[in-house]
């Protein structure tokens, strides 16, 4: 089969170039600006000229594992399937939109006609919105006239979304990592895959170990939070090492809306061992509040937010006593009302104890309302005693034991009382 394939690829070449021929003719004029792949095919090969494929690879045709790997430990991803930078690896420099299918192009046309009329309709929706805004304010301030300015703000959005869903070009660089995030589409089609697998994980971890409702009554994730400590990426429930969480973590928290946000994020120990009552209690290791967000503003490092108008607790290295259950330390992401900022300097003043603060006591004072949250476990490891020792923590070299229970007589092993 090989042979045959290497016999065969100068046929399929000619064929290929005389078939690009004709393609001028089934040319459509593209709406918007598209970088091709050919152009940043033609361009890598041109500077990696003088250099062997193996040694500097070409990240958008690379399709041998061992070279994807020497890829990602430089940083650079992949771009695309697998699949696909294969078959780039011996097809004709044509751009996307320029391919001589007659199929594909005629699908084209038709999605280009629809696009227009998206289009149409999206400026007389823009036009009524003008007119209700260019509105006296005592009649604006109507609910009726609220309610359908809210309602044409959806159905506009809804609009700009059906007007691009269908391009191909649009999905192309989607799935390449070059989608614009200040666009609808984008946002619409990153949300969908979000909710295709990692918020169903994050949903299943909150709720099986219980996070809900023990932190908080009720939360609906709305963001996609990732976490960091360092470069290393934490999944959602995996244990950290107390030495790697002695620094504060960073923060990727994706937007799916337009606009800015104001949030609150807050890191709780729930599992704080209570020997005096046989209990738990919850500890706050971090508290910030006044931080922007966006869908192109996404990354938020707690280390490095202002100590004089954002951070309220700074950060305190969680770490989980010898013999005590792991500890499960929940990230929450809340919404600040209205996007209004909140009072900082009377927030700090307010909120000093760390023991006895608890999140959903500080939600229905301040009226936030949790949008995102993420979670790790911290348990006793071979650098928590040094940690302990850092931080000051009381009573470091103490274990803590399971009390011992003693069974009834029945069950005991040749009780006294039965001989």
């Amino acid at each position: 089969m090989a042979h045959c394939e290497r016999a065969s690829r100068p046929l399929i070449q000619c064929l290929q170039k005389s078939s690009t021929r004709g393609v001028p003719s089934l040319q459509l004029q593209s709406t918007r600006a598209f970088q091709t792949t050919s152009l940043v095919r033609e361009e890598a090969q041109t500077e990696a000229k003088s250099q062997p494929f193996y040694k500097n690879p070409d990240p958008t045709l690379v399709s041998s594992p061992r070279l994807e790997r020497r890829l990602m430990r430089q940083g650079i991803l992949p771009v695309g399937s697998r699949r696909r930078r294969a078959a780039l690896q011996g097809s004709a420099n044509l751009p996307f939109e320029q391919l001589p299918y007659q199929c594909f192009q005629e699908a084209r046309k038709v999605l280009h006609a629809d696009r227009e009329e998206k289009l149409k309709e999206i400026t007389a929706t823009g036009e009524k919105i003008a007119r209700i805004q260019a509105l006296p304010e005592d009649e604006r301030s109507k609910n009726s006239t609220l309610s359908r300015l809210r309602a044409l703000e959806v159905h506009l959005e809804t609009l700009k979304i059906h007007a691009d869903i269908n391009d191909p070009i649009v999905k192309k660089k989607f799935e390449d990592g070059e989608g614009d995030m200040s666009k609808p589409i984008y946002r619409y089609l990153a949300d969908q895959k979000w909710r295709e697998y990692r918020r169903k994980i994050l949903v299943q971890r909150i709720t099986q170990m219980k996070v809900i409702p023990d932190v908080l009554p009720h939360c609906d994730p709305v963001l996609d939070t990732k976490l960091y400590f360092g470069r290393k990426p934490v999944p959602p429930g995996e244990f950290v090492s107390a030495a790697l969480s002695s620094n504060p973590p960073k923060l990727d928290v994706q937007m799916f809306e337009g606009g800015e946000k104001l949030v609150t994020i807050a890191v709780v120990d729930s599992d704080v061992p209570n020997v005096e009552a046989d209990s738990f209690d919850f500890k706050t290791h971090y508290l910030a509040v006044n931080i922007p967000i966006s869908a192109t503003n996404t990354k938020v490092d707690l280390g490095q937010l202002s100590a004089d108008s954002q951070v309220v607790l700074p950060w305190l290295p969680p770490v989980a006593q010898k013999g005590s259950p792991y500890h499960r330390l929940s990230v929450f992401i809340l919404e600040q009302k209205d996007a209004r900022p909140l009072d900082f300097a009377a927030v700090k003043a307010r909120e000093t104890d760390r023991d006895n603060t608890l999140l959903r006591t500080l939600q229905a004072r301040y009226h936030l309302k949790p949008i995102g949250a993420n979670l790790f476990r911290s348990i006793w490891d071979e650098t928590t005693l040094e940690v302990m020792k850092q931080i000051g923590f009381p009573e470091a070299d103490m274990e803590l034991r399971r009390k011992r229970v003693e069974p009834l007589p029945y069950k005991r092993r040749n009780p006294s009382t039965f001989r």
